[in-house]
């Protein structure tokens, strides 16, 4: 763990939230044996001590990459995905730390060169959402916040890449349904979600010519440690994924995929777009 990481912001909730303390437990485990796309790879994770991150770092690993994470605090999930990357063969790093400071990501990044000698997929998956059903009751602090972590967190660590990453490279950023759709009490968060989508867009234009190729995955509603942590009212947890033409949550796992895709050779011709696992929800965009 980074020993230089700032004390993380007390929040007015739980989040980032205990993965271990969930039930039901979220699913992470691929799904089928790997078939060696990451052979070798090298993939830094934030956010991946839970959730879809742990999802993906599960899934990288089984695809034969080794895996950097980055957390803010939750230190017995992310002891549990180092766990669960080893199983399958491969090497974990974990740093725990704020994304929201610049020069924690630099430092993070030299971590990953330093242990590994290269850096092949950048992962933006980290987030934090608050729920508040009047926008009056978004305090400034947690505004800046929520950007700072969501945005400007994605803008820092890509900043800290860009040296290490090389021709074949790939970014993937984390987005949502509600860049999309929005949603009434995440009206920060929906916001953040937007700019990301459009960060995307911008930054594969930027980088496509040198064969660094950068997409996004916008999930629905997905069974993570987030919503029920403070990141959703108690009401829209009770019936979490039941809007969806599904009827129910996606789980982790079921969004790894996605990630997997966009970053490995099966995508080669892809940059710029965002996948959309979210229980049939069809988006125009």
């Amino acid at each position: 763990m980074d020993s230089h990481a700032k004390e993380p912001m007390i929040h007015e909730d739980d989040l980032p939230g205990s993965e271990a303390s969930l039930d039901p437990r979220p699913e992470y485990e691929p799904r089928y044996p790997g078939s060696g796309r990451l052979k070798d790879k090298v993939a830094l994770i934030t956010g991946g001590d839970s959730g879809i991150g742990r999802a993906v770092a599960a899934l990288y690993a089984r695809e034969g990459a080794d895996v950097a994470i980055i957390y803010l605090c939750e230190h017995e999930d992310a002891e549990e995905t180092k766990q669960i990357v080893e199983r399958e063969g491969r090497q974990c790093l974990l740093i725990a730390g704020d994304i929201g400071d610049r020069q924690f990501c630099f430092r993070a990044v030299d971590q990953v060169i330093a242990r590994f000698g290269q850096l092949d997929i950048l992962v933006n998956n980290a987030g934090e959402q608050h729920a508040d059903k009047d926008i009056r009751d978004i305090t400034e602090e947690q505004l800046r916040r929520t950007f700072q972590t969501n945005i400007f967190g994605m803008f820092f660590l890509v900043q800290a890449a860009r040296d290490h990453l090389k021709k074949g490279a790939t970014i993937i950023n984390c987005t949502s349904i509600t860049s999309y759709q929005g949603e009434a009490e995440i009206v920060d968060y929906s916001a953040t979600k937007g700019a990301i989508t459009a960060f995307t867009r911008a930054l594969s234009e930027q980088l496509v010519s040198e064969g660094i190729r950068v997409n996004g995955v916008a999930p629905g509603p997905i069974w993570t440690p987030l919503n029920p942590s403070g990141g959703s009212s108690k009401e829209k947890v009770a019936t979490f994924g039941k809007n969806t033409p599904m009827g129910r949550p996606g789980q982790p796992n079921e969004v790894a995929p996605s990630f997997l895709f966009l970053a490995c050779e099966d995508s080669s011709y892809m940059s710029g777009q965002v996948l959309h696992p979210n229980g049939g929800t069809v988006i125009n965009g």
